[in-house]
């Protein structure tokens, strides 16, 4: 599915639909270059389990922990991740509990530790805004991705999607 976002308030509003989809558990990994928008999206994500505070890309400290709306989120920046090992120092593998949803930028930076995403998401720079392009990669990964499809706020937003999911 391909889903054009044509400004911040329509990103962080598809980050509101697609948190409401992933009902809090999930792993969704998100790519682009600097500026695409991956921080902006998850601020949107998180926004749907009603966290109104400020939302920074943990770049740093790599994880940022949020608990909202009864649900543990976990947002990763693994911009500067050294090595892929660096995440299980910090608990990186009691952070990915089912019970959880994880948020991962950058997440070519942990290949070989991460475990496999329900989501993947593409973030490119289109005219004007962004283009947003999701593959599933699991049973609740699909799901997400029907629903969206499903949402008729962002009917026009829609660009493509898979044939089965029409």
């Amino acid at each position: 599915m391909r889903v054009r976002l044509d400004d911040e308030d329509r990103q962080v509003d598809f980050g509101r639909c697609l948190g409401r989809a992933l009902r809090g558990q999930g792993r969704v990994y998100l790519e682009g270059e600097l500026g695409a928008g991956k921080t902006t999206l998850t601020r949107g994500i998180l926004r749907a389990y009603g966290h109104e505070g400020a939302v920074k890309s943990p770049t740093y400290t790599l994880v940022e922990p949020y608990v909202t709306g009864g649900k543990y989120l976990y947002h990763f920046d693994l911009y500067r991740l050294g090595d892929p090992e660096e995440l299980e120092f910090i608990g990186g593998r009691d952070l990915f509990a089912d019970d959880a949803l994880c948020i991962v930028e950058w997440p070519s930076r942990g290949a070989g530790w991460l475990p496999e995403p329900d989501l993947r998401i593409t973030l490119t720079l289109g005219e004007p805004g962004r283009i947003a392009s999701l593959e599933a990669f699991s049973d609740l990964g699909r799901s997400v991705l029907v629903t969206l499809s499903q949402e008729m706020a962002f009917d026009d937003m829609i660009i493509e999607q898979e044939r089965e999911q029409q």
